[in-house]
């Protein structure tokens, strides 16, 4: 256990698996309390970081509702005194189909996980962190929010794309309240989510492997530690950054 987050309480959307469970226990292992937020049940995520002797809560959240997000916001600050952090992570990958053939429900659905719960998670995440005297968000996007991609749906890069815009009006106008807000956009991750999507075949892998310019798929840990580093003082002069981990996917 380190100790550069001690005292500090981290919100992470999406914990329950993936990247934001690395986040999560990452978080744990270096002094900070953890709130666990998914709709999945993050039990095991919350075992693991208690195992490590670590601090942590499960709260059930589905950032598509208003009340969800709200009500988790304030039995964090219930729970542990405020909040320091927040990790904005949950999404959803959606359909793959074109545009023509995309399916309106599931349109409605990927814009409402990716994009409004980040929307109504800041919303909520927002006035806390003020009154902690400032902190740090991080929004997760996607290599799709800053070049659109053919191996994604619709709903998927418009979400994405819209995480960035957001992120940045949020950037500029609650940094004077001392909040930093910044967006990761990973390339492709190995996390079970890409395993059954982008990765769930080898000529698919192949082909998506083969348009990240340094030739392998990215491991979770690569995306946590850009995630730590950007919450902790050594990134105070960072804020409406916009930055790849990709192995230079948006490059090629």
């Amino acid at each position: 256990m380190g100790d550069r987050f001690e005292r500090k309480i981290v919100a992470v959307t999406g914990g329950a698996s993936g990247l934001g469970r690395d986040a999560a226990i990452a978080f744990a292992s270096e002094g900070a309390k953890v709130v666990v937020a998914d709709i999945a049940s993050g039990e095991g995520t919350v075992a693991q970081i208690r195992q490590a002797e670590g601090e942590a809560v499960f709260i059930h959240t589905d950032v598509r509702r208003a009340a969800d997000v709200e009500s988790m916001v304030a039995r964090c600050v219930s729970l542990f005194g405020g909040l320091d952090f927040a990790f904005n992570n949950a999404g959803i990958s959606g359909a793959f189909s074109p545009l023509a053939d995309y399916d309106p429900d599931t349109w409605d659905d990927v814009i409402a996980v990716n994009l409004t719960g980040v929307f109504l998670s800041m919303k909520y995440e927002i006035p806390e962190i003020i009154r902690r005297g400032g902190g740090v968000i991080v929004n997760l996007a996607s290599a799709a929010g800053i070049k659109s991609s053919q191996d994604v749906g619709p709903a998927y890069n418009a979400s994405k794309h819209g995480i960035v815009g957001l992120s940045k009006g949020a950037a500029v106008q609650y940094v004077g309240k001392g909040i930093r807000i910044n967006v990761v956009c990973p390339g492709l991750i190995r996390t079970p989510l890409s395993e059954r999507t982008l990765l769930r075949d080898e000529p698919t892998a192949r082909a998506i492997i083969g348009k990240h310019p340094i030739g392998r798929v990215g491991e979770p840990q690569e995306v946590t530690s850009l995630v730590l580093w950007l919450c902790s003082d050594e990134s105070s002069f960072v804020t409406g950054a916009i930055i790849p981990v990709d192995g230079g996917l948006v490059l090629s």
